[in-house]
């Protein structure tokens, strides 16, 4: 579990070298654009999963909740349980395919709700269960496979599955779902074949005289793309943290980045002309240069591969990182910023006066995607609540 302090002292925030910003507000603020897009017979579960992205899963699991959410989604049991143990009550989606007699008992025991995959996986859930002295029918989701082909039943034997798990004894259908491959592409071709077969398969159940209570099928680019994809419930995890799941979407709702990531200044000094910097001296100096010593590196979650290829922030300038990023420590050029001095923070991630950066540019720079990022900062970085005003001086977006 992550350490996190919900109202940071300044004496906390000076002795930490790194940390990890988290805006409760612009999470609430999220949840609450979000909610607007829905009806009123379409609930949210916000995902937090890995840490609720890396923010800090049960505070924000809370704070999502508070501002409207009604259901909560997990990968793994342990991150149900985490939140079970911080008192939330809320209904817990466990996403992730779960076999073992060990993890069945868990799910029942912490009052979680798993995902179901195949008829195997079915019966021996029905078989563990049967073998409790004092239960009750266990809330089970359906999974199919509609085009993502990762977990899932296949979408044409989705009658056989729900007629299967329909005459389980210690299982009850809490709903069908499916996940969408594409659904934050302009190119809707796909997830339109995926909704046509999910809407086929329910078609094929329904037949058989199963009604599902629930049917999900959208994400976070589902959820803003197409409100014929909501359904009776939207599982969200991008949007609420603050960023798009594509560039296309920016105008559909106000999301605010709920997430920055700063550290200290450790050491400045003057190097000359032809001197090397950081392993390898991939960066050699071409004339006088002051460097600044930041206290964070890739054992952190800063991407080696970012190094030389990034800015950061000092004093509401942008300044080029240079030479390798280490394990522990990373240098930056900061020739245009006179009498700097150690302990003054930097930030790498979010907003510095006019200055910011976000997830979505180490993502472009890396060739990968925001949600790597977001999930990459490890936990030897403490999460510090703070407030709309400290996190965005005066509600300017990134």
């Amino acid at each position: 579990m992550l350490s996190w302090q919900q109202s940071p002292s300044m004496a906390l925030m000076q002795r930490e070298r790194a940390w990890v910003e988290v805006n409760l507000s612009a999470i609430a603020h999220n949840v609450q654009q979000i909610q607007s897009l829905l009806s009123s017979r379409t609930a949210l579960m916000a995902v937090v999963k890995a840490d609720a992205y890396g923010h800090g899963a049960t505070t924000v699991a809370q704070t999502a909740l508070q501002a409207g959410a009604q259901w909560l989604g997990v990968a793994t049991i342990p991150e149900g349980i985490e939140l079970r143990e911080a008192g939330i009550d809320a209904p817990v989606l466990v996403l992730g395919a779960n076999h073992t007699p060990e993890q069945i008992r868990a799910i029942a025991r912490w009052h979680l709700q798993p995902t179901l995959c195949t008829p195997k996986q079915a019966l021996v859930f029905d078989e563990v269960l049967a073998e409790s002295p004092q239960h009750c029918p266990l809330p089970v989701h359906l999974k199919l496979d509609t085009g993502m082909s990762r977990l899932g039943t296949p979408w044409q034997d989705a009658a056989a599955f729900g007629q299967l798990v329909g005459r389980l004894p210690n299982l009850t259908i809490a709903s069908v779902y499916s996940h969408l491959a594409t659904a934050e592409d302009a190119n809707q071709t796909v997830a339109r074949q995926q909704q046509q077969r999910f809407e086929t398969a329910i078609a094929q159940i329904k037949a058989c005289g199963i009604n599902p209570p629930r049917l999900h099928l959208a994400n976070s680019g589902g959820t803003l793309t197409d409100a014929t994809l909501h359904y009776d419930m939207v599982r969200v995890g991008l949007a609420i943290y603050g960023l798009y799941p594509a560039a296309h979407l920016r105008s559909t709702l106000d999301l605010k980045p709920a997430l920055q990531v700063k550290a200290r200044i450790t050491q400045v000094k003057t190097i000359e002309p032809g001197t090397g910097v950081s392993y390898g001296h991939r960066f050699v100096a071409a004339c006088q240069t002051q460097i600044a010593v930041i206290a964070i590196g890739y054992a952190d979650g800063v991407p080696r591969n970012l190094s030389d290829r990034m800015d950061v922030l000092v004093r509401g300038q942008r300044v080029p990182q240079i030479g390798a990023v280490t394990m522990d420590q990373l240098m930056v050029d900061v020739s245009t910023v006179p009498d700097l001095r150690e302990g003054e923070v930097v930030t790498l991630l979010g907003r510095d006066g006019d200055q910011c950066i976000t997830a979505d540019d180490w993502a472009a720079t890396l060739g990968t995607i925001s949600w790597e990022i977001l999930c990459g900062f490890k936990h030897r970085l403490p999460r510090i609540a703070v407030s709309q005003s400290q996190i965005d001086h005066g509600r300017k977006r990134c």
